[in-house]
């Protein structure tokens, strides 16, 4: 018995060596080599290309050459310099490089995703520039957000469209998950856009998030939605989407960590 087991052992050593020298032939193979070459070459042009493309979203933006008695932040998109009041003391009155990001994508993206005269909701639109965008593209916007920063979210709304845009937005409260059918009922909700910029972070409304978006959304509505992932919960929280909505990843920085996103809604009946 004892033999037995000597045999085996070494024969599993003899079949351990074998697999490391056949692994090691196929990897010094030449035609790996190649591939393994175009795929470094292939992740170099991925990561140049990232780089260059975040470097012209982050050249949007400007600051002040003086000092105003109101600080503001500014942004170029749409051929309008666009300025931007922040409050510090609060992650929602704050321009994030997902909104950015979504705004160099509708600005960039017009043929594809033609703005004009649409029916268009951002959610969480905290300091508006998402919505300021949509709207210099000749959108019906309603921008939301909650009770608290509506004043900031329609101060930038007004001193960056009046006059500007086709269409003028609209400022309204939507606190997620709540009196839905109320302020926004089904039958006179037809949005044709829904936008959303890093609304997935690590807060304790994430289901209250995704039945907003269920709410708001008819089989027709498109889902704009760029998100960085910072965390376990928003891994999870795709998840969750994806039990409700087709979900196709548009764009990638992975430099910003952001993906951008186009969703919309199952269709049950076919499924």
């Amino acid at each position: 018995m004892i033999l037995f087991n000597l045999l085996e052992t070494q024969l599993t050593h003899i079949y351990s060596f074998q697999e490391m020298i056949k692994k090691a032939s196929i990897y010094s193979h030449p035609l790996v080599h190649r591939l393994m070459d175009l795929k470094a070459q292939k992740e170099n042009r991925e990561a140049d290309d990232d780089r260059k493309v975040v470097a012209e979203i982050m050249q949007r933006c400007f600051v002040p050459a003086f000092v105003t008695a109101i600080s503001w932040e500014g942004f170029h998109f749409v051929g309008h310099e666009i300025r931007i009041t922040e409050a510090m003391d609060c992650y929602g009155a704050i321009v994030w490089p997902s909104a950015l990001v979504l705004c160099y994508f509708l600005e960039t993206n017009v043929k594809q995703y033609n703005m004009v005269d649409k029916n268009v909701i951002e959610i969480g639109a905290g300091t508006g520039l998402v919505s300021i965008v949509a709207s210099l593209l000749g959108a019906h916007v309603t921008a939301t957000d909650l009770p608290e920063l509506l004043g900031n979210l329609q101060y930038n709304i007004s001193q960056n469209t009046k006059m500007k845009c086709k269409h003028l937005p609209q400022v309204k409260e939507l606190s997620w998950g709540v009196a839905l059918d109320k302020n926004f009922p089904k039958a006179s909700s037809n949005f044709d856009y829904v936008l959303a910029a890093d609304v997935v972070y690590a807060h304790p409304f994430l289901e209250e998030l995704l039945i907003t978006f269920d709410h708001l959304c008819k089989e027709t509505t498109v889902i704009l939605w760029v998100m960085k992932f910072r965390l376990e919960k928003e891994n999870k929280f795709v998840d969750r989407f994806k039990e409700l909505f087709n979900l196709e990843e548009i764009s990638s920085f992975p430099s910003l960590n952001i993906k951008l996103y186009k969703a919309m809604k199952k269709n049950w009946r076919s499924a």
